[in-house]
């Protein structure tokens, strides 16, 4: 089956408190797609920690003003991942796939696997593993973003399954 790796970025981690999704990212093989999630009524009181605004770069003006409504969200997301297999490197992102479903007012379209179920199926031991990590973190995804981290992990499954991405682009750089 096809896969497509997510990813969420959230405005804090349950640890810190309730925490809803800000931004989801979606990967399939080298593109990608992303989404901001405007908050909902219905998550105001709920946590937002400085740490996790720092480490994802999106303040709550910016996802209020740019960010799309939960329903929008989740239809475009479901109909871009419908017949593959969503694949994550948290078990957090079902949690956040969840909440977003819930304000929607949808079911949840679709179960999260667990990339080390991936990593079983593929018999990968610790060797292929930090390999395969090595091998997205050559590939240049900006980290901490939705999007990027969804593109590391889809770098990541294609070198552990034998189908490596071409090396990005370079970057070119505009005549001032």
């Amino acid at each position: 089956m096809h896969i497509i790796t997510i990813d969420f970025e959230a405005s804090c981690l349950p640890r810190h408190g309730r925490s809803f999704p800000i931004e989801v990212g979606i990967a399939d093989g080298d593109r990608s797609r992303s989404w901001l999630i405007r908050p909902h009524d219905s998550w105001a009181g709920w946590d937002w920690t400085a740490e996790a605004e720092a480490l994802h770069g999106l303040s709550r003006e910016r996802i209020a003003c740019e960010g799309q409504p939960a329903a929008v969200v989740l239809a475009e997301l479901a109909a871009a991942t419908q017949g593959r297999r969503v694949v994550a490197d948290s078990l957090i992102d079902q949690y956040w796939l969840d909440t977003l479903a819930a304000v929607a007012g949808a079911p949840t379209p679709f179960t999260i696997q667990h990339v080390a179920t991936l990593f079983d199926e593929q018999g990968a031991d610790e060797r292929r593993i930090i390999a395969a990590m090595a091998f997205a973190d050559g590939q240049g995804a900006t980290r901490h973003r939705a999007a990027g981290d969804a593109l590391w992990l889809s770098a990541l499954i294609a070198h552990l399954c034998g189908g490596a991405m071409p090396p990005p682009l370079p970057v070119l750089i505009a005549a001032q």
